[in-house]
């Protein structure tokens, strides 16, 4: 049986044993979550020590589904419920639900339950991703580059902006009276392009402002995440 102790070492490891793999197989980690949602908050918290590892690429998308059991979440977007629906579809479920995890758009994650988050990040930090992307910024513009690789699923680029953190007060709902840090907000999620791996991938973009930056490379259909990369 694991003790805490192990557990806590397994979060927080990225410094040591597995940086060498963070700049080419990072995992990535969606938290689909709510403000309203009693049962989210211990999944924010570990979703942020998720996100202090090199090789974990955090990222939390706010749902509209709770909104009207009394308050609003500021962060929710119906783009990304239509995602979280998406993902069931790909995952043959009937049902969505938070906190739910998805790792590398491959497996889905009860994100309260962090030993079974760790040993699925685990898992899909063994596995790396099927190809390495490359990120460059000058000024507002960001380079995108991907050898080539045969017999890769057709997919989908996807650009990620994010806000670090933010903590916000929240007087209604069934999290009333509560101030929570969420961490990793996703504010932008934006389809640049196709990508079917037959030729190398050399694409750029403009991009403004300060947030983190993450490219992902993800089959068709919310099939799994087969290259990923982040600037901070």
């Amino acid at each position: 049986m694991r003790t805490l102790l192990t557990l806590v070492t397994a979060l927080m490891l990225g410094a040591t044993g597995q940086a060498a793999k963070a700049d080419t197989s990072p995992v990535v980690v969606e938290l689909f979550t709510s403000q309203g949602c009693s049962s989210c908050p211990p999944a924010d918290e570990l979703l942020g020590r998720l996100g202090k590892r090199d090789n974990v690429i955090a990222l939390a998308l706010h749902v509209d589904y709770w909104d009207y059991i009394g308050w609003k979440d500021q962060f929710a977007h119906a783009a990304f419920t239509e995602r979280q629906r998406g993902y069931a579809r790909s995952f043959d479920s009937r049902t969505i639900y938070t906190p739910q995890m998805v790792i590398n758009g491959s497996k889905d994650v009860i994100g309260n339950r962090p030993m079974d988050v760790s040993d699925a990040v685990q898992e899909y930090a063994q596995k790396g991703m099927v190809v390495p992307l490359d990120l460059a910024r000058t000024g507002s513009s960001l380079r995108i580059a991907a050898p080539a690789r045969s017999g890769m699923q057709a997919a989908d680029i996807i650009l990620v902006r994010y806000t670090p953190h933010q903590t916000v007060s929240i007087p209604r709902g069934e999290n009333a009276g509560k101030d929570i840090t969420y961490t990793h907000i996703v504010t932008e999620w934006r389809d640049i392009g196709d990508w079917n791996g037959r030729t190398a991938l050399s694409e750029t973009v403009n991009i403004t402002g300060n947030a983190p930056v993450v490219v992902l490379v993800q089959a068709k259909n919310h099939g799994p995440i087969l290259a990923a990369a982040r600037l901070r």
